[in-house]
């Protein structure tokens, strides 16, 4: 038996509770995939908000640390040389070319309520998406992705926040 000391104060003072925080459970269901065709091999694409304005074709993915943004996106959004700041880490696209990345800007990106800080680097290379997303920015929200029902969910206070992708947008 071991004996626990305590100072007279805390004997006469209420018991402590202990601070229980409920938190929403996210997860991902059949009714997820109601809006979707199934089977599918698509990728997560959303719209998110970039920089104040509404982007589409923003690809999710899980699989990669780098933050692309397009040329597309770079001239939708009126970026001009002097907004960028030096990256100098060669990239490996896609195709597997060695591409040199314009630089490196900061914007915030917005999903639903929260607003996270995101550096994007600026390339100049073809892709049918505007900008990809990767693991930085789904860690910093707490997200969790599903591509089998082409979502994003994340807690935001007490509820879950989602944004669905679009199918029609990863064709």
């Amino acid at each position: 038996m071991s004996v626990v000391w305590l100072p007279i104060e805390d004997l006469n003072s209420e018991p402590k509770r202990a601070r229980v925080e409920i938190r929403p459970t996210l997860s991902f269901s059949d009714e997820d995939k109601i809006e979707t065709i199934q089977p599918h091999d698509n990728a997560l694409v959303v719209t998110l908000k970039i920089g104040g304005h509404d982007v589409k074709r923003v690809m999710v993915d899980k699989g990669s640390g780098a933050k692309i943004m397009y040329p597309d996106l770079y001239r939708g959004l009126n970026l001009k040389p002097e907004d960028l700041i030096t990256y100098d880490s060669p990239l490996i696209s896609f195709d597997g070319k060695v591409v040199i990345p314009r630089g490196q800007i900061r914007l915030p990106m917005q999903a639903s309520s929260e607003v996270v800080e995101v550096d994007f680097i600026v390339v100049d290379a073809y892709s049918p998406y505007t900008a990809i997303v990767a693991r930085p920015w789904l860690h910093a929200l707490g997200v969790i992705s599903s591509t089998l029902h082409l979502k994003v969910k994340y807690p935001s206070e007490d509820q879950i926040e989602e944004h669905v992708g679009s199918q029609s947008m990863a064709r």
